[in-house]
């Protein structure tokens, strides 16, 4: 039995240590904000102020230059070091299909998490319309690590 304990230690040390090189990843959250005039998703740092700005936006869209994600993320990767996080949105009808965009960018896996912001702004908010849904991937890849959408998806 004493023999028989080193390689079972061994061996299960080299089947966790197979899954360590394995790819990992997953979007934590994905908070949509307006952006006034100014650019600014809120007036002061507060949680609430902030909230309540967005209210005062959604209620009144002539006020509203762009949307920006605020999009936190968390990868691990034996392989690569560049992942993409892509942004996909679906806005209100015009003619038979509803308007489609995809933002995407580049971001480095190190095995923390991070804040990416991607933003839609100017003349491609003004002739994309009213946003209806989202949904954010991670990709390592062509392997997808994670993904957020919103209800409406």
């Amino acid at each position: 039995m004493r023999r028989a304990l080193p390689w079972l230690v061994l061996i299960c040390l080299r089947l966790t240590a197979g899954s360590v090189l394995a790819d990992t990843g997953r979007v934590v959250k994905v908070l949509p904000h307006f952006l006034d005039l100014q650019g600014r998703a809120a007036l002061s740092p507060s949680l609430y102020d902030r909230d309540a700005y967005q209210a005062r936006l959604r209620k009144h869209p002539e006020q509203c230059s762009g949307m920006r994600f605020d999009i936190l993320w968390r990868a691990r990767s034996g392989t690569n070091t560049q992942a993409k996080l892509r942004l996909e949105l679906r806005g209100t009808a015009k003619g038979n299909l509803p308007s489609q965009l995809t933002l995407e960018t580049e971001v480095s896996i190190t095995g923390t998490s991070h804040w990416a912001k991607l933003q839609l702004g100017g003349s491609e908010y003004k002739a994309f319309g009213e946003i209806t849904a989202w949904r954010t991937t991670l990709w390592s890849g062509d392997q997808l690590l994670g993904e957020q959408k919103s209800f409406l998806w």
